[in-house]
């Protein structure tokens, strides 16, 4: 296959994958970033960074499970970061129906009862009666996601521009994942906002994310490094990306104090919101337009399926043209 000279525009962790992938396979890569850092702005700075394809099939449809098991396993084949632990999902005795709901809706699931689950989770033992434990998930801290990758695609000996808006003028190819940036561009392109609060404490251990279900409000916890959590939950029909507001800080604490009290004296490291691109359907599309190819579209799912999304454009570009239904030629 000819080398291709190939300039992808937006460095959040879809351009991460689609540059890493591509100059992997040997083509000479630019990635080019509006920003002055990396993932600065972009929608996945504001992500848990759950790689959960079983979890999300609660709410997604079945090719978000499907692509999403493929893509977990590139990530753990790439990064040694990734945390292997699972996922557990809780939710206290009046809300028991919705874990019954989320338990119909998703598979590849073990029930565990009050005695399993503290072994789990020391620090949730007693809390909870009963809870669903899915063994074959993982997630990462977004920070060392973005850095490996950009340390490799630079070691693969692609070309990285930090404040630059456009493509290269002689690239045979535009990989577009710019997010909100090209809704000019793709007219059913939406903005799901999201918020986020980074907490810091001692006083809770946590070794892998938890989903507390609630029928308002539910919460997820991801555990990072030195007592840090990911506290998260919101998913509003909105394109307004400025800061978070008090009442989703509200209630996202009063959430995370329910799941464990001791998140009331947690420090509060950041409070974050983004805007999150989507289609109608909230899956992803690979928009090819002759030599502009836009990949877009990933919803709350851009850690999970953006490894799998390089490998489509990656693939598309080396005339493998599939049959996949996430390719779109106009």
């Amino acid at each position: 296959m000819r080398r291709l000279e190939i300039s992808v525009l937006g460095a959040g962790i879809v351009g991460l994958w689609q540059a890493y992938t591509l100059a992997f396979r040997g083509h000479a890569v630019h990635l080019i970033e509006r920003a002055a850092g990396l993932a600065t702005g972009a929608a996945s700075q504001c992500a848990g960074a759950m790689l959960a394809p079983f979890c999300e099939r609660q709410t997604a449809t079945p090719i978000v499970q499907e692509l999403g098991l493929r893509a977990l396993g590139i990530w753990r084949a790439t990064l040694p970061a990734v945390v292997s632990n699972g996922t557990l999902v809780v939710a206290h005795g009046r809300d028991k129906s919705e874990l019954i709901r989320f338990a119909q809706r998703t598979e590849q699931y073990r029930r565990v009862d009050a005695a399993e689950l503290a072994a789990l989770e020391p620090d949730l033992g007693g809390r909870f009666s009963v809870g669903l434990f899915y063994p074959q998930e993982a997630h990462i801290e977004p920070g060392k996601a973005f850095e490996f990758l950009l340390v490799t695609i630079r070691r693969l000996g692609a070309k990285i521009t930090f404040g630059r808006d456009h493509a290269d003028s002689d690239a045979d190819y535009v990989i577009d994942c710019r997010g909100m940036g090209a809704n000019r561009d793709l007219a059913a392109l939406r903005g799901v906002r999201g918020e986020r609060i980074i907490v810091q404490t001692p006083d809770v251990r946590l070794s892998r994310p938890v989903r507390l279900l609630h029928p308002r409000f539910p919460l997820y916890v991801v555990p990072w490094e030195m007592g840090t959590y990911v506290i998260g939950a919101t998913d509003i029909e909105s394109e307004d990306n400025g800061p978070a507001t008090l009442r989703s800080a509200l209630d996202l604490l009063v959430m995370a104090c329910s799941l464990h009290a001791a998140f009331g004296d947690a420090r509060v490291i950041s409070l974050d919101a983004g805007v999150r691109p989507a289609f109608p359907d909230n899956v992803p599309k690979v928009v090819v337009r002759g030599r502009q190819i836009f990949v877009n579209g990933l919803y709350r799912h851009g850690f999970l399926l953006a490894p799998v999304l390089g490998e489509l454009v990656a693939d598309h570009l080396a005339g493998e043209r599939g049959t996949s239904p996430l390719v779109i030629e106009e």
